[in-house]
C-alpha cells in the first residue's frame, strides 16, 4: 500500500458564500452580546427603562394599558440602539482600526461583511425581544396576538432603516465623532423622537416626531402591539428613511 502524503489529500472545498456570512454574523452577533457597553445598551437601559414606565405613572403615555404602551416603546428603543447606535459605533471603529478594509479584501467580501452585520443585529434583536418580552410579561405584559404580524413587519423596516442610518454614520465620520454622534442621537430620539413617549404627548413637536424613524417605529409597534391594528403611515415613513439612508450609505461610505 502506498502511503497518503499531504499533498496527495483532496483540497478542502471553500466554504460557499453563505456559510462566510453566517460565520461572520456568528462572530459579529457574539462580539455585541459579550460587550459591556453594548450590553448597557441593548439590554440594561431599555430593561430598566421598562420597568420604570411600567410601575410609575408618568410620564402620560396616552391611551391603553400602560404596561402594554410601554413595552410596545421599549422594544422600539431596543432596536434603535441596536441597530443604529450600537452598529455605528462598532462599525466606526472597526473603519478605524482597519478592520473593514481588511475583511472587505478577503473572500468574504464587502457585501457579504454587510450580510453578515445586518444578519448579528436580526439574532441580537431576538435576544431583545425574548428577553425584554419575557421581562413584560412579568409585569402584566398583554400583546394584541392580531398585530404579531405587522410588529414583525415593523420591526424588519425599522432595523433596515437604523442600520442603513448608523452605517452612514459610522462611514462618513471619523471614530471619535460617530461615538459622541450616536449617543447624541440616541438620547435626543429617547427624549423628543416619539420612541418611547407616543408623538401625540410631544405637544407641537409631535407631528414632527412622528415623521421621525424613531416616532415611526414607535407608532408602528403601538398600533400592532396595541391595537392589534396595521399602521400604514408609519410603515411609509419608515420605508422611505430606509430606502434614503441605503442610497446615501450606498454613495458616500468610505471603507478606510
Amino acid at each position: 500500500m502506498t502511503a497518503t502524503t499531504p499533498a496527495d489529500a483532496p483540497a478542502a472545498a471553500p466554504a460557499s458564500p453563505l456559510r462566510r456570512v453566517l460565520a461572520q454574523a456568528r462572530f459579529d452577533a457574539t462580539v455585541m452580546l459579550r460587550n459591556g457597553e453594548q450590553l448597557l445598551l441593548t439590554l440594561v437601559l431599555p430593561a430598566l427603562a421598562l420597568v420604570a414606565l411600567a410601575l410609575t405613572r408618568a410620564p402620560d403615555l396616552g391611551p391603553g394599558r400602560r404596561v402594554d404602551v410601554a413595552t410596545a416603546g421599549v422594544l422600539a428603543l431596543a432596536v434603535m440602539s441596536t441597530a443604529f447606535t450600537g452598529q455605528a459605533i462598532g462599525t466606526g471603529f472597526d473603519r478605524r482600526y482597519g478592520v473593514l478594509r481588511l475583511l472587505g479584501t478577503t473572500p468574504l467580501g464587502r457585501g457579504g461583511l454587510l450580510a453578515g452585520r445586518v444578519l448579528a443585529v436580526a439574532v441580537v434583536e431576538v435576544v431583545q425581544v425574548a428577553l425584554l418580552g419575557g421581562l413584560a410579561l412579568a409585569l402584566g405584559w398583554r400583546p394584541a396576538a392580531s398585530g404579531l404580524p405587522a410588529a414583525l413587519i415593523t420591526v424588519a423596516l425599522g432595523t433596515v432603516a437604523f442600520t442603513a442610518l448608523g452605517l452612514l454614520l459610522a462611514g462618513t465620520l471619523r471614530a471619535e465623532g460617530v461615538l459622541a454622534a450616536a449617543n447624541l442621537v440616541w438620547v435626543l430620539l429617547l427624549a423628543g423622537g416619539g420612541v418611547v413617549l407616543p408623538p401625540d404627548r410631544l405637544g407641537a413637536w409631535g407631528p414632527v416626531a412622528g415623521l421621525l424613524p424613531s416616532g415611526a417605529l414607535g407608532d408602528g409597534l403601538r398600533s400592532a402591539l396595541v391595537d392589534g391594528a396595521f399602521d400604514a403611515g408609519a410603515t411609509a415613513v419608515l420605508v422611505v428613511w430606509g430606502a434614503a439612508a441605503a442610497l446615501l450609505a450606498a454613495r458616500f461610505f468610505r471603507w478606510d
